[in-house]
């Protein structure tokens, strides 16, 4: 996998110092949460660049078949089935390849966050409690664990005292928050720390939440 995954980039104000990937949902694509940065009001002497990357256009079984930008193939509604775990694992080694070539720039992997929302929150949980770097934040947001019988095996102590922040929607009908709940309980039963909040949305952000995102990032890179 030696060529990089396109991706949108918001460069920081100041000196490079650290950076956020940010994986976005199914059908979306990098633009999706570009617009966020500024509503995170983050310092600019923490130097954050963000990188937004598109996933790939695959067929998507639960629309027909139809052609969009998915981290991995949904096949149907129900949660605990719908994964299609070959492209999970995919998604995740491109998505590791990204994260290595900040490393590349200069940025440490502890200077470097990982965020998600949805499918690609489903992407950024799978890496990064597998990864052998320990990471400066993982982010999930409106989101669930994908394959969660087989962490207890393949998880990593690389990231065991990074905060997770997870966030979701009260009235989601997409990822209902129960199972949320349940992803965040399971990466606790393994020894991951989970932030947790909850907000009266559904499928979607909030400006309460970008808030809150944007403290955490300031704090785990402050």
């Amino acid at each position: 996998m030696s060529e990089l995954l396109p991706y949108v980039t918001v460069e920081p104000t100041s000196v490079h110092k650290a950076t956020v990937i940010w994986l976005h949902g199914l059908g979306a694509d990098g633009h999706d949460f570009e617009p966020i940065v500024p509503e995170l009001k983050l310092p600019a002497e923490l130097g954050v660049k963000f990188v937004f990357p598109h996933a790939p256009v695959i067929p998507v079984t639960i629309n027909g078949g139809y052609q969009m930008r998915a981290w991995y193939d949904i096949r149907n509604a129900d949660l605990s089935q719908r994964e299609d775990e070959a492209g999970v694992r995919q998604s995740a080694e491109q998505v590791e390849q990204l994260i290595k070539h900040e490393i590349e720039q200069g940025i440490p992997a502890d200077r470097i966050i990982l965020a998600g929302f949805s499918q690609g929150g489903a992407v950024t949980l799978h890496l990064a409690t597998r990864l052998n770097q320990k990471l400066a934040g993982i982010v999930a947001l409106s989101t669930y664990l994908t394959i969660p019988d087989k962490l207890a095996d393949e998880k990593s102590d690389a990231n065991l005292d990074t905060t997770i922040f997870m966030a979701h929607g009260q009235q989601d009908p997409v990822v209902p928050m129960q199972r949320g709940q349940f992803s965040a309980k399971v990466l606790e039963e393994n020894g991951f720390k989970v932030q947790w909040s909850d907000y009266p949305m559904p499928h979607a952000v909030c400006l309460e939440e970008i808030q809150a995102l944007g403290r955490y990032i300031e704090e785990v890179l402050g």
